[in-house]
C-alpha cells in the first residue's frame, strides 16, 4: 500500500538504496533549461529530503545556477538498478538558507571544503595541476584554521509540485504512480507503464 504522503514514501524507498545499492543511492540527474528552453542533465547528490524538498549543493557561478536563475524549475530522477526502481521529481527551485549552507558545508570533509575554494567550475583550465595548485593556494591561505563556506557556493532545494514512483515488474507490466500537489495536498494516481 502506498504512504499517503510521496515524501514519506520516497523516505522509505531512499533508505533501502542505502544499504542494497552498491553505488551511491544519493546520485541523481538534474535537469534544467536556460532562458531559451535549451535542457541541460548532469548528476548531483542529494544531501537533504524532507517535507519541503530535496537539496543539493553547488558553485552559484555553474552553468546549472544560470539555468535556474533563468528559469527556476527542475527536474530530478533517481534510478536505483538493484532495486528496479525510479523516482522522478519536477517542482520549483529555491535557495537553502546561509544557515543550512553553512551546517552543511561545515560537516563536509576538509579537502572538499578546500575544493570548493578553489575550483572554478565548469570554466576552462590548462590541465589538472592547474586545479592541484589552486588546492594548494586555498590551503595555505586557511592553514589549518577552520574553512569558511565560500560566498559562491550554497545549496538549492527543489520542492516538489509532481513525484513519480516506477517500480519495475516482469514482461514490462511496471508499476508508476504519479504524486501531483494540490492546493489541498498530495493526489495520487495510477499510470500506464
Amino acid at each position: 500500500m502506498s504512504a499517503p504522503d510521496p515524501i514519506v514514501r520516497f523516505q522509505e524507498w531512499f533508505a533501502e538504496a542505502r544499504t542494497r545499492e552498491p553505488d551511491d543511492a544519493t546520485a541523481m540527474s538534474l535537469a534544467t533549461a536556460d532562458a531559451t528552453g535549451r535542457p541541460s542533465v548532469r548528476m548531483v547528490l542529494l544531501k537533504a529530503v524532507d517535507a519541503r524538498g530535496f537539496v543539493f549543493y553547488t558553485n552559484l557561478t555553474s552553468p546549472k545556477i544560470a539555468d535556474l536563475d533563468a528559469n527556476p524549475r527542475a527536474a530530478l530522477c533517481f534510478h536505483w538498478a538493484k532495486m528496479e526502481r525510479q523516482v522522478r521529481i519536477d517542482g520549483r527551485v529555491e535557495p537553502v538558507s546561509d544557515t543550512e549552507a553553512d551546517a552543511y558545508f561545515a560537516s563536509r570533509p576538509r579537502l572538499s571544503q578546500l575544493g570548493a575554494w578553489a575550483s572554478q567550475q565548469s570554466k576552462p583550465m590548462a590541465g589538472r595541476f592547474v586545479l592541484e595548485q589552486a588546492v594548494a593556494a586555498v590551503a595555505l591561505r586557511f592553514g589549518a584554521g577552520t574553512v569558511p563556506r565560500p560566498p559562491f557556493w550554497s545549496g538549492r532545494r527543489v520542492v516538489p509540485e509532481i513525484i513519480e514512483f516506477w517500480h519495475q515488474r516482469a514482461f514490462r507490466h511496471h508499476d508508476r504512480e504519479r504524486y501531483v500537489r494540490t492546493a489541498e495536498g498530495w493526489r495520487s494516481e495510477w499510470l500506464f507503464p
